[in-house]
């Protein structure tokens, strides 16, 4: 009985000091109960951008309140106030979610960010299937938020549910902070963080976001983002829309205005033609220009995912360098005028375009701001049209870069070799995550992405899924990670 007391004392010991691989095991065998809460979670149709569905948002922020009080999570529902109507009408925000699981004080502490809203979806814009019922085909799991934001963030609450379930003592400390207002921008979680930063994000050494997803079949980890200045250029010509046979050739239209200096923006070639826009940009460095070409990415599979014959860049590193680090000019429509099926001869009294520039380093929104609003204002003074012109920046966000040489970054190399056996691609994103830039700015934390959405995971598009393989490994990955974080020394 002595010997078996032994044997038992040393599995214990073992298994406390490196768990992983029992860990692994409770994930393994636990995954239909994952996948059938994200089915329950998937099926929350929780659109931000529907006041009609706010309702749902509120559920979806009370259901993930609820799984993380069952766990014996420290929970709260923070209000974060109204978002006002464009009738002037108010509508509540959906709570924010903080949780904290341990107050070790010798323990790291991360901080996982999330969200459980999502953008529209029907089952007419083209899903295969229904996308608020989470449908298994062939491994992929497919439904609306699958892959953004649902999963990942189940996975980093399962990861946390594990180390419970075999009553194993985390290796850090781990509070989580999510929202249900990200896909229409974060209303009032910047004032929150601002609010919280000398209690909630007192403690806190690490911020991790899984927001993202892969480049390729290789994991990743994402070291930037882009971020974008939105801008709305309005031109206004005669009191009302007038009728293109009794008045065309008489007036100068607000269209042909808008349209001529929205060609001015940007060269076939994808040249920005705004002065001092290149010019602001951080050069590429000869690193910077390895790490790229090392990267696993195939121009070919690109071109078909997106379905077009050609790209704007021929070869990887400039294709890479272009949609990650370089910024650019995207016209995204024109309000106004007649843009239904059919045909109506009218010349709309005013038309609006609506365009942005994607930020990298090292620009700033205010100058950006600046330079385009100058720039088209002296284009459109050498038409000399009557017409009025008023230039808009409504969305001002900045880029976010984090140093993949930080002991973070390599915790995550660390944690992709133990769980997939290969070394991560270090890669940035085109897109902007805005909180990423906010964490930074108010906690003057260091952040981490630490994706595992597949890279075919259609986000925001018809038919998005996330991966069975890449659901179960990830809070695999999330796992190891917490194990290599506690080894980092504490500041």
């Amino acid at each position: 009985s002595v010997f078996v007391c032994v044997l038992f004392v040393i599995f214990i010991c073992r298994l406390h000091s490196d768990p992983h691989s029992t860990l692994s095991q409770y994930v393994d065998s636990h995954q239909e109960e994952y996948v059938q809460t994200l089915r329950d979670w998937v099926a929350v149709e929780s659109d931000s951008s529907d006041v009609l569905r706010r309702p749902d948002c509120h559920r979806m922020m009370d259901m993930t309140a609820e799984k993380l009080q069952a766990m014996g999570g420290k929970v709260e529902l923070v209000d974060i106030g109204v978002q006002e109507l464009p009738d002037g009408k108010t509508v509540a925000l959906p709570k924010v979610v903080t949780a904290q699981f341990g107050n070790d004080p010798s323990k790291q502490t991360v901080c996982v960010y999330g969200h459980v809203d999502v953008q529209p979806a029907k089952l007419e814009d083209g899903w295969t299937t229904e996308p608020y019922n989470l449908t298994d085909i062939n491994g992929n799991l497919y439904g609306r938020g699958a892959s953004d934001n649902k999963a990942p963030v189940l996975a980093w609450i399962h990861t946390v549910e594990v180390y419970q379930a075999l009553s194993i003592d985390l290796p850090v400390n781990v509070k989580f902070i999510i929202e249900g207002m990200e896909e229409t921008g974060s209303n009032g979680l910047d004032a929150m963080i601002v609010a919280q930063r000398d209690t909630f994000f007192s403690d806190v050494d690490y911020i991790i976001i899984s927001d993202c997803g892969w480049l390729s079949r290789r994991p990743a980890l994402t070291y930037g983002t882009r971020g974008n200045c939105y801008f709305f250029a309005e031109v206004e010509g005669p009191k009302q829309d007038l009728h293109s046979g009794v008045y065309g050739g008489t007036v100068i239209e607000p269209m042909t205005d808008l349209i001529g200096i929205l060609d001015t923006l940007i060269s076939p070639s994808g040249k920005i033609l705004i002065p001092g826009i290149r010019e602001a940009v951080a050069s590429l460095s000869d690193e910077e220009w390895k790490m790229y070409q090392d990267i696993e990415f195939d121009i070919e599979s690109f071109k078909s995912k997106i379905g077009v014959s050609q790209l704007m860049y021929s070869n990887k590193v400039d294709l890479l360098a272009h949609r990650w680090r370089y910024p650019t000019v995207t016209i995204h429509g024109i309000e106004g005028g007649f843009s239904g099926p059919g045909s109506k001869t009218v010349i709309p009294a005013k038309v609006i375009a609506k365009f942005s520039i994607r930020q990298v380093p090292n620009m700033d929104p205010a100058v950006v701001k600046k330079q385009v609003t100058d720039y088209l204002n002296s284009v459109f003074a050498k038409r000399k049209s009557p017409n009025k012109l008023k230039v808009t920046m409504i969305i001002g966000a900045k880029p976010w870069l984090a140093d993949t040489k930080h002991p973070l970054y390599e915790a995550g190399k660390a944690a992709v070799k133990r769980v997939f056996n290969v070394e991560p691609d270090l890669i940035r994103e085109g897109g902007t995550i805005p909180i990423a830039k906010t964490f930074e700015d108010v906690t003057g934390k260091s952040i981490i992405m630490m994706p595992i959405g597949g890279f075919d995971d259609g986000l925001h598009s018809q038919n998005e899924k996330m991966s069975r393989y890449n659901y179960i490994e990830g809070t695999k990955l999330f796992i190891a990670y917490l194990h290599e974080v506690a080894h980092l020394k504490k500041d």
